[in-house]
């Protein structure tokens, strides 16, 4: 038996974070990185009267929840099948949890039925309803992860109050239309090489008028790739809230133009997992 001290597992954990980063980001350059491997989780059903139809819902606890008393951070996404990116996102928050850089998180992965219709808002542009036969159903989704989903996770897992969204491209437009139209949904908003270009940038132009309305607490982190498309009404979104976020609304912009759209959602998602679930500072 080979025994490690802890700074050395520590080095291991951050090594193997950085490779998988720099392997996925080379993409064809380099090796193919193994698949995540699947991580141990509850599978849910809640039958959801805001979109007609079944949902299954993948959560996942920290290590030590069973046979703990404490209450945990909640961290939804988009996107959260085990073909999709749960996978990914639980182990990225495992490693950085047993790094100690970050504080323990329930994830609460939705997979997808119909993306381009849960993850868009209403549009009057053709090519963008031409993506799929129904899209504008943001709305609806949303509430079924307030009226329907939140409620249940907060019975059946020990939670605190404070409640984190994580996603990219179409998942990064819902989660920035959540950001404004229900701002009380979450405390953190995480949208990564997000869609902003959906209905002519609709979101990103009535931003200004919005963030003059805004009340309570939030905190947006943004990033984007080097997709220009991407790039530029994100930027445009970013001077908004230079000019107009109100004192309570806290936001961060990392632009990583090295990354592909394809290849942004494990070193970005890295950063602000680091950046906005720091432990809290030990008692002296």
């Amino acid at each position: 038996m080979i025994l490690c001290s802890a700074g050395r597992v520590r080095q291991a954990l951050e090594r193997g974070l950085i490779l998988l980063c720099l392997t996925r980001a080379l993409g064809a350059q380099a090796a193919p990185a193994p698949a995540d491997p699947i991580p141990p989780r509850d599978t849910l059903t809640i039958t959801s009267r805001a979109i007609g139809e079944a949902r299954r819902i993948n959560v996942h606890v920290p290590s030590g929840y069973a046979t703990s008393t404490a209450r945990f951070p909640v961290l939804y996404m988009p996107d959260g099948g085990l073909d999709e990116d749960f996978p990914h996102v639980v182990n990225t928050v495992d490693s950085l949890i047993a790094l100690g850089v970050i504080r323990p998180v329930i994830v609460v992965g939705i997979p997808n039925t119909e993306r381009r219709r849960d993850l868009t808002g209403p549009t009057r542009v053709h090519s963008d309803s031409a993506i799929a036969p129904r899209v504008g159903g943001s709305d609806a989704f949303r509430r079924f992860i307030r009226d329907e989903l939140m409620p249940v996770v907060q019975q059946r897992y020990r939670t605190t109050g404070e409640r984190a969204i994580v996603g990219e491209s179409l998942a990064g437009l819902f989660i920035v239309e959540t950001f404004f139209l229900a701002p009380e949904m979450f405390d953190t908003y995480i949208a990564l090489d997000p869609s902003l270009w959906w209905n002519r940038q609709a979101l990103v132009n009535s931003a200004p008028e919005l963030l003059k309305e805004r009340n309570g607490q939030s905190t947006l982190f943004l990033a984007t790739s080097d997709e220009k498309g991407i790039v530029k009404p994100t930027e445009q979104l970013v001077e908004a809230l230079k000019a107009n976020a109100p004192a309570g609304v806290h936001w961060s912009y990392e632009p990583m133009p090295a990354e592909g759209h394809g290849t942004i959602y494990h070193p970005a998602a890295l950063k602000a997992f680091r950046a906005l679930f720091k432990p809290a500072p030990k008692s002296p």
